[in-house]
């Protein structure tokens, strides 16, 4: 959209918005059918992951996990992307599955490798689930 910038070495995944004014720094990473609302900031080398919606005019300064939402000052979880899954076909109940996987991440007082400990035992490793642990294992500059 106008005014948009993409800056060098980018990874744009497929199926991406980038609203206006919308601008990736540098070494960026989009998965496939990320939103970015007008005027988000993505610091460079920054990763977000594949269904993840960004509200507009908000900063990106850490990675954003796959299928959810995120907004606010700083920028924090908002929840799953519901209606961006729901609109890709995903299941009520793979819906339910990475809704629980985050429920432990940013939701319960766990910290990081305890989450991700739990995430491995008590849900199934489908192909959703997997990817959430993937990102988050080899998140660089932290998640949001």
């Amino acid at each position: 959209m106008a005014c948009s910038h993409i800056a060098h070495d980018c990874i744009v995944g497929d199926h991406t918005i980038i609203a206006n004014l919308a601008t990736l720094g540098g070494h960026v990473e989009l998965g496939d059918y990320v939103n970015l609302g007008g005027g988000v900031l993505v610091h460079q080398f920054g990763k977000i992951g594949s269904h993840s919606f960004i509200g507009g005019g908000y900063r990106v300064v850490q990675d954003v996990p796959p299928f959810i939402i995120a907004a606010g000052e700083p920028l924090r979880f908002g929840g799953i992307n519901k209606i961006g899954l729901q609109r890709r076909g995903y299941s009520d109940e793979t819906r339910s599955l990475i809704k629980k996987a985050y429920r432990f991440y940013f939701i319960s007082k766990m910290n990081r490798s305890d989450a991700i400990k739990k995430m491995k035992l008590e849900l199934p490793a489908t192909d959703e689930i997997n990817a959430i642990i993937q990102f988050i294992e080899s998140s660089e500059r932290g998640i949001i």
